[in-house]
């Protein structure tokens, strides 16, 4: 069994969905309908590594947007 940050020689992507949560995805394989290539490609790690700097706010874009109503831009 592999552990989740263990590398297994696949190239990720990361992708985001609309509400701007973060994951990533086997580059040989079509994107899932609703998420979105973010352009950082990599190993496993390499690809977790990058979220975790850029990924600071965990809450779903609605829900952000319902928290601070003067946020008007619409992604």
């Amino acid at each position: 069994m592999t552990r989740p940050y263990q590398d297994d020689g696949i190239e990720y992507a990361v992708v985001v969905n609309r509400e701007e949560q973060y994951s990533i995805w086997p580059t040989h394989r079509p994107l899932p309908n609703g998420w979105r290539a973010e352009g950082k490609t990599g190993t496993r790690s390499d690809c977790l590594s990058y979220i975790d700097e850029v990924w600071t706010d965990m809450r779903p874009l609605s829900l952000r947007r319902r928290m601070d109503p003067s946020d008007t831009a619409d992604s």
